[in-house]
C-alpha cells in the first residue's frame, strides 16, 4: 500500500487552518516518482502558516486573502524546502533544537498534517509515535484504546483480536488494563501506545522521543523489539539523544530553522549538530588542533583515580545501586546450561547493594549444567537504558588451551574482577549468558538481558558514554 499527498493549485486555505500556495501559483505542484525500493520520498516539502496581528485579520484573510498577493498576516515557514528519500529496510536520524520542524515533518510524512508546498510519498503501513497516547480516548479503558488506536493504525477487529494477548503481554501494564487511561500515568500510557505499534506490523515506524519515559526494564525491551523490526522495517527516529542517533540509524538529517541543513552519516550530522549548540552557547566555533600527538607511555600496576577522596568526598561521588539478580529476566538459549545466581561482590565477597564508580568490584556468575558441556563460557555486557553495549568479557580466552568440561548436573562459578567504570546518571543492566564452544562457533544455552540492574545516582563523568579512573591529570607551565 502506498500513498501520495501534494499540493494542487486549485486547493484553497480553510478558515483558521494553514495557508496554502498561492492558488495561481502551480510551481510547487510536485508529482513523485518513486523507486520501488524507496519507501519515503519527501520532494520541495514546505508547511506556512500565518501569523496574524488580531483576530479581525484572520477573518479578512478567510474572506478575501486568496485575491491578494501577500495576503493578511505575516507568513511562518515551519518547513520550507525539504527534499530527501529513505529506502525501505533503513533507519534515518531526525535532529534538530526545538522548533527547528522535525515534529513538523514528522506530522506532514504520516498525513496528519498537509503541505503548503511540495509533496510525500509513502509506500506501505505507517505507524507513528508522535505523542504519548496520540489517538487514545482518556475516557475509554486500555483494552478499548488498543482496539481504537489498532483500527486507527490500520488493523481490522478480527487482526486485533489475533495480537491482543501478545499486546498486553508486552505492555505488562497488570489490572490497569481495564482501568479508564486518564487515570494511568505517563509510563503506562507509552508502554500501551508502543505495544500497539509494533504489532501492526508497520512498513514504517516513526518515533518521536517517545521513548523518554519508562522504567528501564521497558525501554530495553523496546530496544530490543526495535533492533529486529529494523532488520527488515524502516524506521525514522527522532531524539535530542545523539548517542541513540548514531547508534540507532544508517543516515542522519539535521534540521535548522525549518530547513535541511545537513544530510549525512549519523556520527557527522550529530558532530555538526552538537558544534552548533556549541557556537551557539559560546559565541565561538570549535576547532581542530592539528599539533602532532605524543606517544602513549605505558601504565604498569593497579591504581585508584588520583582525584578518588576529593571526588567521593563531594556531591559528584558516582553511587550505584545495585538490584537484585533477576532470574525471570527476558532469555533465549537451548537450556543445557542455567544461571542461577548473579552477584555483585567486594573484595571479601559481600554481595554489595550499593558501590561507587571506580572501585574494584567482582561480578560472580552461578551456573549449573543439565548435561555434559565440553568448552563452556559464561560472559558479561553492561548496556545503557537505551541497550548500547558499553564494555564486557568473557571466560574463553583465559581457558582456551584449557578448557573446563562440566559433567551433567554440575553446578560451577565464573569470576570477572574488575574497576567499575564512572557512570553517567541513569539506569544500567548487567546482560550475562552462558555458553558452549568458541569465541567464534558456540551454542547459547542460557542469556539473561537484564540479570542484574545499577542505578547511577549521580557522577562526576562529563563526556562519554562512561569514565574511566585516571592515575594522574597535570596542568603544568612550560
Amino acid at each position: 500500500m502506498s500513498s501520495s499527498r501534494k499540493v494542487e493549485p486549485s486547493s484553497a486555505p480553510a478558515s483558521g487552518a494553514p495557508a496554502d500556495q498561492d492558488p495561481e501559483d502551480t510551481s510547487s505542484t510536485v508529482t513523485l516518482r518513486t523507486q520501488q525500493d524507496v519507501a519515503v520520498e519527501v520532494a520541495s516539502l514546505g508547511k506556512m502558516y500565518r501569523m496574524y496581528d488580531c483576530p479581525a485579520d484572520r477573518l479578512r484573510q478567510m474572506l478575501w486573502g486568496r485575491h491578494l498577493k501577500n495576503g493578511y498576516g505575516k507568513e511562518f515557514w515551519a518547513l520550507k524546502d525539504i527534499s530527501f528519500s529513505i529506502r525501505k529496510g533503513e533507519c534515518l536520524g531526525i535532529i534538530g533544537r526545538n522548533g527547528s520542524g522535525k515534529s513538523s515533518l514528522l506530522q506532514l510524512i504520516c498525513g496528519t498534517l498537509s503541505p503548503s508546498t511540495g509533496a510525500v510519498h509513502t509506500s506501505g503501513r505507517i505507524a507513528a509515535l508522535l505523542e504519548l497516547g496520540s489517538g487514545f480516548n482518556p475516557e475509554f479503558t486500555g483494552r478499548q484504546n488498543v482496539y481504537l488506536n489498532g483500527s486507527i493504525l490500520g488493523l481490522r477487529t478480527d487482526e486485533i483480536a489475533e495480537k491482543f494477548t501478545s499486546i498486553v503481554d508486552f505492555a505488562d501494564i497488570g489490572q490497569f488494563l481495564d482501568q479508564p487511561v486518564k487515570t494511568y500515568s505517563s509510563g503506562m500510557v507509552v508502554r500501551l501506545a508502543f505495544a500497539v505499534a509494533m504489532h501492526v506490523d508497520p512498513d514504517i515506524l516513526i518515533i518521536d522521543e517517545a521513548l523518554s519515559v519508562g522504567d528501564v526494564f521497558f525501554v530495553q525491551k523496546c530496544m530490543r523489539a526495535l533492533r529486529k523490526l529494523m532488520e527488515t522495517k524502516t524506521v525514522l527516529f527522532v531524539s535530542h539523544d545523539t548517542a541513540a542517533v548514531v547508534n540507532f540509524c544508517n543516515r542522519a538529517i539535521l534540521l535548522e530553522g525549518g530547513r535541511l541543513k545537513m544530510l549525512d552519516s549519523p556520527k557527522a550530522v550529530a558532530q555538526q549538530y552538537l558544534q552548533d549548540l556549541h557556537a551557539e552557547r559560546t559565541g565561538t566555533t570549535a576547532a581542530t588542533s592539528s599539533a602532532p600527538k605524543p606517544k602513549a607511555k605505558a601504565i604498569s600496576g593497579d591504581y585508584r583515580d588520583a582525584r578518588a577522596d576529593m571526588i567521593n568526598g563531594s556531591a559528584l561521588r558516582n553511587d550505584l545501586e545495585v538490584f537484585r539478580f533477576r532470574p525471570d529476566s527476558n532469555h533465549f538459549g537451548k537450556g543445557l546450561m542455567t544461571i542461577d545466581a548473579v552477584h555483585l561482590v567486594d573484595e571479601d565477597g559481600t554481595p554489595l547493594s550499593w558501590t561507587v564508580g571506580g572501585e574494584l568490584v567482582r561480578l560472580r556468575v552461578r551456573c549449573r549444567t543439565l548435561e555434559a558441556i565440553t568448552r563452556p563460557i559464561v560472559g558479561f555486557q553492561l548496556k545503557d537504558r537505551l541497550g548500547q553495549y558499553l564494555f564486557g568479557d568473557n571466560t574463553y580466552l583465559s581457558h582456551r588451551d584449557a578448557p573446563r568440561p562440566m559433567s551433567a548436573a554440575a553446578a560451577f562459578e565464573a569470576c570477572f574482577e574488575f574497576r567499575m567504570p564512572i557512570l553517567p546518571a541513569g539506569d544500567f543492566c548487567f546482560a550475562i549468558a552462558a555458553a558452549d564452544g568458541t569465541q567464534e562457533h558456540h551454542t547459547q544455552h542460557h542469556w539473561l538481558h537484564d540479570a542484574l540492574t545499577i542505578k547511577s545516582h549521580v557522577s562526576s563523568n562529563v563526556f562519554g558514554l562512561v569514565g574511566i579512573p585516571m592515575k594522574s591529570i597535570t596542568l603544568e607551565v612550560l
